[in-house]
């Protein structure tokens, strides 16, 4: 007979818009032991599976903290209420909470206050003095919340995330039936919720006993303070505003570049620091969705896609969003792992803003074959490709924009952009091999430039701080032939350092924050955010062990402009959390996103 030998959850905590898949061990038929389902439409020698899941529901409800989505609300921020914040805002579980998170909170008032055009003495009216006593919030203990919080419902711009406070029988409990399949999406109807899963072996003629589950409460998904656009008024590389270009030119464009860690290096060992749940692929993969979508970008480069997630998640979910998807996986001599689960680079484009051209593939591997061949005796070839091979690619697509011609000097002339999308994971202590690959890299786009004479990207992963060389041949060019990382050579593939250059105008997009001189408190914020002596982002990678800018998105500054932005995050707010991945973001770097605009051809 088929019997439940154990069912366990993959997370303790479920997620609303998170699916629930069950572990469930069957004992089979014939003895064998297996995991895979055997549904009522394909039975086994007359046994099934049936399952059910359900809400248990209480009268009973409170409030959930905006900050730590598990626990129950005691404090509502005033603030919120009276500039319409959402009310699911306002909630905190305490007073320490509500000040640990008053940083990155009060960014919520400023931003309330600079659409409603108050100043700041209407601020202090409005908000309290924050540390001055209970001003500027509710106190709700759990002794009295019900009536504070409720009544606030009428004020907010949408439905409360709320609690119960108990499952047991004299709490006015209902069980509903919310589902008939082995998985379950919970919904903002389960949020606060206790759910049960039951699932029971059938026969020809029996119904066994049902096995059951019973999760934590269902939380809401944590939604992160929108990042916005900021202007730099077509800044050019000198830091001029360049308004010419700004009425001449024609079509403008947003690139994503976003690293959006591979869950096979997701690992709780690595990122101890967040939340089980929130490491879980369920749950990012939904909340990366959730926040790739809600950039609108016209062109997408994701790194640290594995194979298996770009095939059935991402690949059909940006289709029904619009965009086309291109994919280059790693290579495999390295490699010793699932091959489903090896990641790679994947780039989305809009179908109507775009059509693909053609594509070429990096193979770093093939090059150092080619590499090994030519310059290292055959007695240390073997040595020289261990050192050299490391799996590593680039993806390059060539794209023709549908956005209009006009304002170019040859109207009938197609507009061509090309994108390279890369992730260069070398180990930092194979500074030599890094530069290398950059190197081929930018020799492989100045034959494209070359050939076509079109505006190029280079978007991804470099794993390159400022100041670093890779980082110096694609900002300047070439390379400082006194830089101590020239040291490190032993294979003699940098040999002569006067041959690392590249005839690109490439200019890191985010340097025009530091480039920018003046503007009003969205710039002088995003200021605050760079490092002064490099014109790069502090960081956008944010670990417990590294803080640093490795992710970047150079652009030809003699073909494209950059006229926006994406704001930088305040490493204070990220730090609530500890560090990245964070229940609010689920990679451990941060996306990157430019607008462009093409400059008008010269005719040549």
């Amino acid at each position: 007979m088929l019997t439940v030998l154990r069912v366990h959850l993959p997370s303790e905590i479920p997620i609303v818009g998170c699916e629930i898949t069950p572990y469930v061990l069957l004992r089979r038929p014939d003895g064998g032991i297996s995991t895979e389902d055997v549904p009522e439409t394909v039975p086994l020698d007359g046994h099934f599976m049936r399952y059910k899941w359900f809400r248990i529901q209480s009268d009973r409800r409170v409030a959930v903290c905006n900050v730590h989505p598990t626990e129950q609300a005691t404090i509502q921020c005033l603030g919120c209420l009276k500039s319409k914040i959402p009310v699911a805002k306002s909630y905190h579980c305490s007073a320490r909470c509500f000040s640990d998170a008053w940083q990155h909170h009060r960014v919520l008032h400023e931003r309330a206050l600079s659409a409603l055009n108050e100043n700041g003495n209407e601020e202090e009216d409005l908000f309290g003095r924050f540390g001055s006593g209970n001003a500027g919030v509710i106190n709700a203990s759990l002794s009295g919340s019900t009536s504070s919080i409720g009544q606030s419902s009428s004020i907010n711009n949408g439905p409360t995330p709320v609690y119960p406070t108990g499952t047991d029988k004299n709490s006015g409990e209902t069980w509903f039936e919310v589902g008939r399949s082995r998985t379950y999406t919970p919904t903002a109807d389960d949020i606060g919720h206790v759910l049960r899963f039951e699932c029971i072996a059938v026969d020809r003629s029996t119904v066994g006993a049902p096995t059951s589950i019973m999760t934590s409460r269902v939380i809401p998904a944590p939604t992160p303070t929108p990042r916005r656009l900021i202007p730099v008024n077509s800044a050019d590389v000198m830091g001029h505003f360049d308004l010419d270009n700004r009425t001449s030119s024609f079509g403008t464009f947003t690139v994503l570049s976003y690293n959006i860690l591979a869950d096979t290096y997701a690992t709780s060992d690595t990122y101890s620091y967040c939340p089980t749940w929130a490491l879980s692929w369920a749950y990012r993969r939904q909340n990366l969705l959730r926040e790739i979508i809600g950039y609108h970008a016209d062109i997408i480069c994701l790194q640290e896609v594995q194979n298996n997630h770009f095939e059935e998640f991402f690949a059909p979910e940006l289709d029904k969003h619009g965009y086309q998807a291109l994919f280059k996986k790693r290579t495999t001599e390295v490699y010793t792992g699932n091959l489903q689960s090896i990641d790679g680079c994947a780039t989305f484009f809009r179908r109507d803003k775009f059509s693909h051209v053609k594509k070429y593939e990096v193979e770093f591997n093939k090059a150092a074959q080619s590499l090994t061949d030519a310059i290292i005796p055959v007695t240390q070839r073997k040595v020289a490709l261990t050192r050299l091979i490391k799996d590593n690619i680039a993806l390059i697509a060539v794209l023709e924009a549908k956005f209009g011609s006009h304002g170019t000097e040859n109207p009938s002339k197609r507009q061509l952009l090309c994108v390279a999308n890369t992730h260069i994971n070398v180990h930092h202590d194979l500074k030599d091999v890094k530069l290398w690959q950059v190197n081929t890299l930018l020799k492989g786009l100045e034959k494209i430039a070359v050939s076509a004479d079109i505006p190029m990207l280079v978007c991804g992963d470099f794993n390159a701080t400022p100041g670093s060389t890779p980082h110096g041949l694609l900002a300047m060019g070439k390379v400082d032939m006194l830089h101590p990382d020239l040291a490190i050579d032993p294979l003699g593939i940098l040999r002569p350092a006067s041959k690392l250059t590249h005839q690109l105008p490439l200019v890191s997009a985010y340097s025009s924050f530091a480039r920018m001189v003046g503007g009003g408190y969205d710039l002088e914020h995003q200021r605050r955010r760079m490092d002064p002596a490099t014109n790069e982002p502090l960081f956008t990678n944010c670990t417990r062990d590294f803080t640093g800018t490795i992710d970047y998105i150079f652009y030809t500054a003699d073909s494209l402009t950059v006229e926006s932005l994406l704001e930088l995050l305040d490493e204070d707010s990220l730090r609530k959390d500890t560090a990245l991945p964070s229940p609010e973001w689920s990679s451990d770097h941060i996306a990157l996103l430019a607008e462009f605009r093409c400059k008008p051809r010269v005719r040549r």
